[in-house]
């Protein structure tokens, strides 16, 4: 049987090889554009005589990233779709200076933002959002390294730790 010291020490470590993980696979997927999400991705763990307390909390839009969203011609196998309205405009701005996309029409003349930010909400609307796994994957991994005796002695059940909040 495991110690308590022994038990933190194991969710410790599940704990920071997931947040650490998934910040990594968001740098290398290119979805790292404000470091917003990166660095709202944190984990919490507290181990209890005949408990252990463990969470993970990113941005909302974290959530979308990970699991993908479904668009209206193009499906992905997520939970989440785009019914009847597109995404809003707004949430796109900040994103496209970041990038530096300044697209320019058939005539040499760059398209005005407005237009580009409609363009590119469309294009989510109808293509989804692929999903990443950027958290998914690492969560998976981590939970697979557990010690066998851990997860026997505490009951835990990976449908139980990875719960979104739909």
């Amino acid at each position: 049987m495991l110690d308590k010291e022994e038990v933190q020490e194991a969710i410790d470590k599940f704990r920071k090889y997931v947040v650490q993980q998934s910040r990594s696979n968001l740098t290398k997927q290119k979805k790292n554009a404000s470091k917003s999400l990166y660095n709202s991705i944190k984990g919490v763990s507290k181990v209890n005589p005949n408990s252990i307390s463990l969470y993970f909390e990113m941005e909302a839009h974290g959530v979308f990233q990970d699991k993908g969203v479904s668009g209206k011609e193009k499906k992905y196998n997520t939970p989440y779709s785009y019914k009847s309205k597109m995404p809003p405009t707004k949430a796109l701005d900040k994103w496209v200076v970041r990038r530096g996309i300044a697209p320019r029409d058939a005539k040499g003349r760059l398209i005005s933002r407005k237009s580009l930010k409609f363009l590119i909400a469309r294009s989510i609307y109808r293509n989804g959002i692929k999903p990443s796994m950027f958290f998914t994957k690492p969560f998976e991994v981590a939970y697979d390294r557990l010690p066998d005796e851990l997860v026997e002695a505490y009951g835990i059940d990976i449908i139980k730790l990875y719960v979104t909040n739909d």
